[in-house]
């Protein structure tokens, strides 16, 4: 059965192309000479990623990954402005991060809330009305639209949790998790018994969630990790990051000794284990809890296992019989509170904004120069380049955003080819 949890995956977004304008002149009974009424076309929508408290998985996006807006509808005669595009919003879990396909993070979606603009729609073409001027009385020609922003983005689903159960696999997280929260996951009595996180609930004090005495937290239960898991040794590598937002740490060692490793044994490897994989882990406030206390006491002959020197736990517990459950839960509630005031900015979202690109830049391709730029590829995008209006449009246009002098810095001589979005020609300095 496949797993219902997905914590990494793609995602392809696509903003909806703008709509082209439109090319028309007026044409009504006794009016002679109507002029140009070639309408704009509409904007194309936008795909948002929204961070949302409904999701607990990325799921949606393996059978699924593409997103795109939608398209803006093109201009009409008697100056009719198309449609702009619908904008798209993809949920996403609380605690995404957005990755470009380089590694950079782009986002990340750790409030309800957040909004990341993942694909801009393009912009609509302005219709011929749009160019109307003294210098020109009948432009036949108008814009076209801009394609929409297009581009696949990996996501990382890294859990939101005040407390993160960290322990080797059976060391009894999943039946404390059950213990003290509602949550449900499954338990049994063989290694990696949990192999996705859970996420509990777990309100302490008052009688219900608006009592102002009651307090709240969260906790994972992540699963089980072993000696080399920062190095991608068994099951654990893939959860390790769902530890680092946690702001507190509890760390459970077996005192039933299963897998045959002391208490203290596994408490050095875990901790190594978590400052190999983020050395500031090892300063996140933690406690250290001895787990499964019952089985000790149950031990073979009735004697248990041997008590261990090294070992000294801030408490011991048995999630079965409730042994040491209210005073654990009261430290928890003392550590996430003083970590939240500590570090009350600890969720707040950080974006890395892509800047709106500037003038223009020139680069060579061979004997080609390539001019690329928003603006100049805008000043280009119009519908017939074989009208003369509008070549005279786009050479007053290109000259005006410093197209010609980026040539000529960029060494461009006369006879030169260039090359601007669809449009190529030869170049010829004014100078």
């Amino acid at each position: 059965m496949a797993s219902s949890f997905v914590d990494e995956s793609q995602v392809h977004v696509k903003g909806g192309n703008g709509g082209a304008g439109a090319v028309s002149f007026r044409r009504e009974a006794h009016v002679s000479k109507g002029g140009p009424d070639g309408g704009d076309g509409g904007q194309g929508g936008s795909v948002y990623l929204e961070a949302t408290t409904n999701l607990a998985s990325l799921l949606s996006f393996v059978d699924h990954p593409h997103r795109r807006a939608g398209d803006g509808g093109h201009g009409g005669g008697k100056k009719r402005h198309g449609r702009n595009g619908d904008d798209l919003v993809v949920p996403v879990p609380v605690g995404t991060i957005v990755r470009h396909q380089n590694g950079d993070v782009l986002a990340d979606l750790t409030l309800s809330g957040d909004r990341y603009l993942a694909a801009a729609g393009g912009r609509g073409g302005r219709g011929n009305a749009r160019f109307l001027s003294n210098r020109l009385r009948a432009p036949a020609f108008a814009e076209q639209a801009e394609l929409g922003e297009e581009s696949w983005l990996n996501l990382e689903l890294e859990l939101m949790a005040d407390v993160a159960l960290v322990g080797f696999p059976n060391a009894g997280k999943s039946t404390l998790v059950s213990t003290i929260s509602a949550a449900k996951p499954k338990i049994a009595d063989y290694p990696f018994t949990t192999l996705e996180p859970h996420l509990g609930v777990v309100r302490v004090g008052g009688t219900s969630r608006q009592d102002p005495d009651a307090v709240e937290f969260v906790v994972a239960d992540i699963p089980g990790l072993i000696e080399g898991a920062s190095e991608g040794r068994g099951l654990g590598h893939k959860f390790l990051r769902h530890v680092e937002r946690a702001r507190v740490l509890l760390i459970l060692a077996d005192l039933g000794e299963d897998e045959g490793r002391a208490p203290g044994d596994q408490v050095r490897v875990l901790l190594d284990e978590l400052g190999r994989h983020r050395p500031e882990l090892a300063e996140r406030p933690r406690l250290i809890v001895g787990s499964r206390a019952d089985r000790r006491a149950a031990g073979p002959g009735g004697s248990g296992a041997a008590p261990d020197p090294a070992f000294e736990p801030d408490l011991e517990i048995s999630a079965v019989t409730g042994a040491g459950l209210a005073p654990l839960l009261a430290r928890l509630v003392a550590l996430v509170e003083q970590a939240r005031a500590d570090t009350p900015l600890a969720r707040q979202a950080v974006v890395v904004h892509r800047p709106e690109p500037e003038g223009v830049t020139v680069s060579r391709e061979g004997s080609v120069f390539v001019v690329v730029g928003r603006q100049a590829e805008r000043a280009v995008a119009v519908s017939d380049l074989t009208n003369p209006d509008a070549l005279e449009h786009i050479h007053r246009r290109l000259k005006r955003i410093g197209v010609d002098r980026a040539l000529h810095r960029a060494g461009a001589r006369d006879g030169d080819a260039v090359r601007i979005g669809a449009l190529s020609f030869t170049y010829e300095s004014e100078r």
